[in-house]
């Protein structure tokens, strides 16, 4: 009997292939998944973030929690005005100006992004498995954002004087990762950065990378940062070949 390359192809991914047909039309089954899926991505947007699970969470392996807000104000404004989502409210932004206790080696920072339930799930237990990773001398407070964007841990690593700035957030859902995160890190974070200065860990999840795997290259990209001060395209990701190597 002929190999199916197709559902060979389809053991190694979640990616919607290989779907099979029935006349023209997609197989009853596979059209109630896509809409299944298409309600999970929907759910995703409009989840809130936990912050009393997460600050319960970071208190349990001895990390302080700070809670701030960006200048959005409500969901719909969260999606229609996405400039908002990068800055801080005032509020927030005097709060961590007066925080007494700065200039650490990194500060993470836990934001909703698109899929709060990511971090909500993922966040956390990312954290816990990075953290003896990590050979940094001083830690800041775990900033949890309240609807923020990427670009908003440069502001916030500005004024905590922090040399490095690492963002988990929830990537934006798609049909077969509602719950995905990502993760982005900044040398010398600082308001009017842009994108080609961070580096991202994508794809972290129950079915994409493991906790263990993704603390494994964040921190190697931050020893990295902090030998060579360079971060974005200007550094090299070459953490398969280390990982070969060893």
């Amino acid at each position: 009997m002929e190999l199916d390359n197709w559902q060979q192809l389809k053991e190694f991914t979640n990616a919607r292939i290989a779907l099979g047909r029935a006349g023209n039309a997609l197989p009853t089954n596979e059209v109630l998944e896509l809409r299944m899926a298409h309600a999970l991505a929907k759910d995703a947007i409009s989840t809130e973030i936990d912050f009393l699970n997460i600050d319960e969470s970071a208190k349990k392996i001895g990390v302080n929690t700070i809670i701030v807000q960006s200048q959005i104000g409500n969901p719909s404004e969260y999606l229609r005005n996405p400039n908002k989502g990068r800055l801080l409210n005032e509020p927030s932004n005097k709060q961590l100006k007066d925080y007494p206790e700065n200039n650490a080696d990194v500060c993470i920072i836990i934001a909703d992004g698109l899929s709060a339930e990511a971090v909500n799930l993922h966040a956390m237990k990312l954290i816990e498995s990075l953290l003896p990773k990590l050979k940094i001398k001083k830690l800041a407070p775990v900033i949890i954002v309240k609807y923020g964007r990427v670009a908003i841990s440069d502001e916030i690593g500005e004024l905590l004087e922090s040399k490095i700035a690492l963002l988990l957030i929830g990537e934006r859902p798609g049909l077969s990762s509602p719950t995905s995160m990502g993760a982005y890190i900044t040398l010398n974070p600082k308001k009017g950065n842009t994108d080609e200065k961070r580096n991202c860990v994508s794809n972290i999840q129950t079915d994409g990378l493991s906790y263990e795997f993704a603390a494994q290259k964040i921190a190697y990209l931050i020893d990295l940062m902090n030998t060579r001060q360079i971060s974005g395209v200007a550094l090299k990701d070459d953490f398969n070949d280390y990982c070969l190597a060893e």
